[in-house]
């Protein structure tokens, strides 16, 4: 919803959500949204063509845009499921596993992986992997252009230490044209993005888009057409702050679906809209202030936002 204050048009993914969260957990909890996210798309973490059949139908009736099955996490918890990156080693289990979900849902199912797994480098391995998945119907492949070191590194260091290959996913567009290739990776800035949108179909932010959300406040315009004025980093925190209270009313402690929301639920997603700007410091450490979190005041953004002198604009 953060997200959405910035840019109207930018695609948005959720977290990978497991497919035993979905069918043996709390369903509202992981599937709910708000109608303003749209497009949204869900990602499904999982290896059992049935169960991911039944989560992308679920999906879909909650109202998600696009079903996307995870083949890129390197974590070990994901490999002890035999799902995230180490199902590109089976590509004809992940054929499967998209020709069922796509037999079950309307909506568009995409694969989202990495370029390679440990020590197998060679652009033909992906190739063939993307190859197969796309014969069982996916024409979308949304390629993080790094290795997934399964043994050895953090997931953390798994976004940063394995080099990033983009010529990779240029060469995979090139070979299947008729296919969606978007990239992903270490990509931060705006005249990146437009350097692979010379190459690709499409440009996936992760980490940025979280630290720098701002940047995305340029999308509308410089890549879809709309030249509606992008909100300010203002306007931004005066559009969450009644989102937040409805919120609160609902799932905080005390609300009709109470339990588990609290404020810093959602403002410590917000950390980064001031990031590079003079002060950004002092807005950070307003909203990590643990005793005024504790109140669970959303006006809390607006003593943040006075931190920022001059006004953010």
């Amino acid at each position: 919803m953060f997200h959405r204050q910035i840019t109207r048009h930018t695609w948005l993914y959720t977290e990978m959500v497991t497919t035993g969260a979905l069918l043996h957990g709390d369903v509202p909890r992981h599937l709910d949204f708000s109608d303003e996210e749209h497009p949204v798309a869900l990602q499904l973490g999982g290896s059992e063509p049935a169960d991911l059949a039944k989560s992308a139908k679920l999906g879909e009736q909650w109202g998600y845009d696009e079903i996307n099955l995870n083949c890129g996490c390197p974590s070990e918890r994901v490999q002890k499921g035999a799902f995230g990156a180490c199902l590109m080693k089976e590509s004809t289990l992940v054929a499967d596993c998209v020709k069922a979900m796509r037999d079950a849902v309307q909506v568009d199912v995409t694969v989202k992986h990495r370029i390679g797994v440990d020590d197998v480098t060679s652009y033909d391995f992906m190739r063939d992997f993307v190859g197969t998945v796309a014969d069982a119907g996916c024409e979308t492949f949304i390629v993080h252009a790094r290795n997934a070191i399964l043994q050895g590194l953090s997931p953390k260091e798994n976004r940063e230490i394995p080099p990033l290959r983009y010529e990779f996913a240029y060469r995979l567009k090139q070979d299947f044209p008729e296919l969606e290739i978007i990239v992903n990776g270490g990509i931060k800035t705006l005249q990146e993005v437009d350097t692979h949108l010379a190459h690709v179909d499409g440009v996936m932010l992760g980490r940025e888009a979280y630290h720098n959300p701002y940047l995305m406040a340029e999308f509308d315009a410089r890549y879809y057409g709309d030249d509606a004025s992008p909100r300010s980093r203002s306007d931004v925190i005066q559009a969450m702050i009644p989102y937040i209270r409805e919120q609160l009313a609902r799932y905080g402690s005390k609300g009709e679906k109470g339990g588990g929301l609290k404020l810093n639920s959602i403002t410590r997603h917000m950390l980064g809209l001031m990031s590079g700007l003079p002060h950004a410091r002092g807005f950070r450490q307003t909203l990590s202030d643990s005793r005024q979190l504790a109140l669970g005041d959303p006006d809390l953004l607006l003593q943040a936002l006075q931190r920022m002198q001059p006004l953010a604009a």
